[in-house]
């Protein structure tokens, strides 16, 4: 059980524990703004469409799975989520406020101090919205909820959560460290298989070097 409540906690748990009696104002939004709520290790992003209504992209492998429209309709679960994540399979859907924002505080359009290129008129982000509703591939890295809602207000499928992520990436693997690190281990390796081959002397030192010069 320990992975699935490793990806529960990483891909779906709140900042905050929903209430029943949790309550938002749908006239403090307006069709075509950008919602974004907080999540435990991320940020979860929503087109706001009018009439209490959100269009947002979300793993979920019961439409892979089921023609059931009552069931896919109801609220997306943990479990549906979390496979859905690791099948690669989502759904661009619209929800209602409340089940967007699962309990936690919603943000309205701070994306727009973020990014340099202008957003688009509200109807035309509503419309973008719109038509790309449907089952969709995921991506964690390249095709995720805030891709899509940055290409529907701002004409660009880009996500700075995928780029923070790949940075931090890049400075832990491509590091001076990694490289002596990964040097050693390689040596080693061979010392305690006491074979020293072209088949593991090149590798031993290719891929540190590749590291190092990465650096």
């Amino acid at each position: 059980m320990f992975p699935l409540e490793l990806f529960r906690t990483i891909f779906f748990v709140a900042s905050k524990v929903k209430e029943e009696d949790c309550e938002y104002d749908p006239s403090l939004y307006k069709r075509g703004d950008l919602l974004e709520v907080p999540r435990t290790l991320f940020t979860h992003f929503g087109i706001y469409l009018g009439d209490n209504r959100v269009a947002h992209l979300i793993p979920d492998i019961l439409p892979f799975i089921s023609k059931n429209k009552a069931a896919i309709a109801k609220m997306v679960t943990n479990n549906r989520l979390i496979i859905g994540v690791i099948a690669k399979v989502a759904s661009v859907r619209v929800d209602t406020v409340e089940d967007f924002a699962y309990g936690a505080e919603i943000r309205v359009n701070h994306m727009d101090k973020l990014c340099s290129q202008p957003p688009l008129e509200g109807e035309e982000v509503a419309r973008r919205a719109e038509k790309l509703l449907g089952s969709v591939t995921y991506s964690l890295l390249w095709y995720n909820c805030e891709h899509y809602v940055m290409y529907c207000r701002y004409g660009m499928a880009i996500s700075f959560q995928t780029y923070q992520l790949c940075t931090t990436v890049r400075r832990i693997v491509c590091s001076k460290m990694t490289a002596c690190v990964t040097a050693l281990c390689g040596i080693g390796t061979m010392m305690c298989l006491g074979s020293v081959t072209p088949l593991t002397t090149v590798p031993t030192l290719l891929i540190p070097f590749i590291i190092w010069m990465a650096s």
